[in-house]
């Protein structure tokens, strides 16, 4: 098959799905505004489009730790029943409009809890409005399935209240679980307790590794801890010594040979520095050496972009084609925390008819 070019219109409608989003890096600029006016809570601007574009500049740091720190303002409006709800639901829609068929979302609800909600009370609620999300994009004729990850924050000591809760609500729309936070100094392995419960209730679980950190938090994230995909994983190529050659480190190696999904996310690798540019993104490299790579938005707030954006991204800076697009969203499909005949159904029956252009 010839490599067939796209341009942004068709980018547009194609079906895509994305692992790898943070529920409160990714509200709408407006809704920050009206909520932190209700609230009370000062923000650096409240015109939505100068908010928009103050996230973004913050965040285009080079550093992760400042990037983590702009979500003081979204979690400000992410405290109370009603805050959750229309940002939940706002995501779902936003995700439908962007053309996404399967989404999976990510929190800590550790992190909703300053206006008394409980954590059962802060799922329980980010569910509610996530299905009024998904009810309002089918009535409109855009479908789009969501499943949520809970996650726990590494430098704190709530992981294992966070796991409790993925096993907890695992049959009422959360379908995995994540570690978040800030990486270095900050080792998976120190909530090895968490890990080992979860696989005890075979419940799946992602972790954030080899963005801020090295191939040892690469190593840590699947050989001890057991993790099922790699939260961004772009320092893999710290295993394989010349990309242009494909010769793979024996980590590199094992990541690839058990298709272990990279979770990547190219603008906000740019932004905490973990990449130079999109063009030179180790995505491309590793796609073509048959890692399963997925693309991803990280933030679509903090980092000013959507599903569509890095795609338009990748075809306009790294030359991918059509069928780059459609693999990377088959593989994302494939890695998915649902079940194998949910994924097979939305491959066969929505992705690949979607792209036979």
């Amino acid at each position: 098959m010839t490599a067939t070019r796209v341009d942004a219109d068709v980018i547009r409608r194609l079906p895509k799905a994305v692992l790898h989003d943070h529920l409160d890096g990714g509200l709408r600029p407006a809704t920050v505004v009206e909520l932190a006016a209700e609230v009370g809570h000062t923000l650096p601007t409240t015109d939505p489009d100068e908010l928009a574009a103050w996230y973004f500049e913050a965040a285009n740091s080079g550093d992760l730790v400042r990037y983590i720190a702009t979500f003081e303002h979204t979690l400000a409006v992410m405290q109370s029943r009603e805050g959750l709800l229309r940002t939940a639901e706002e995501y779902v829609l936003d995700l439908a409009a962007d053309g996404v068929v399967y989404g999976e979302v990510r929190y800590a609800p550790e992190l909703n809890t300053n206006g008394g909600l409980s954590l059962a009370e802060v799922v329980e609620t980010v569910q509610e409005g996530l299905a009024a999300g998904m009810a309002k994009a089918a009535a409109a004729g855009t479908p789009v399935r969501v499943g949520t990850l809970l996650c726990g924050m590494r430098m704190f000591d709530r992981v294992r209240e966070a796991a409790d809760l993925a096993v907890a609500f695992r049959d009422a729309g959360v379908v995995g679980f994540d570690i978040a936070g800030a990486e270095a100094g900050f080792p998976a392995a120190d909530h090895l307790a968490a890990f080992e419960h979860l696989r005890r209730e075979s419940v799946p679980f992602t972790i954030h590794a080899g963005e801020a950190d090295g191939l040892s938090s690469i190593h840590q994230a699947l050989q001890i801890c057991g993790a099922q995909r790699l939260g961004h994983g772009v320092r893999i190529t710290d295993d394989i010594p010349d990309l242009a050659a494909g010769k793979l480190g024996r980590l590199a190696g094992w990541v690839r040979d058990r298709r272990i999904a990279l979770e990547m996310c190219p603008t906000s690798n740019l932004q905490t520095g973990a990449a130079t540019s999109i063009a030179e993104h180790p995505i491309t490299a590793l796609k073509d050496l048959g890692f399963r790579v997925t693309l991803n938005t990280d933030n679509r707030l903090v980092s000013g972009t959507t599903m569509t954006r890095e795609m338009s991204l990748l075809v306009e800076q790294a030359d991918w084609s059509v069928e780059d697009l459609r693999t990377v969203t088959v593989n994302a499909v494939k890695s998915a925390f649902i079940p194998f005949d949910e994924r097979k159904a939305l491959i066969e029956d929505v992705v690949l008819p979607g792209y036979a252009l």
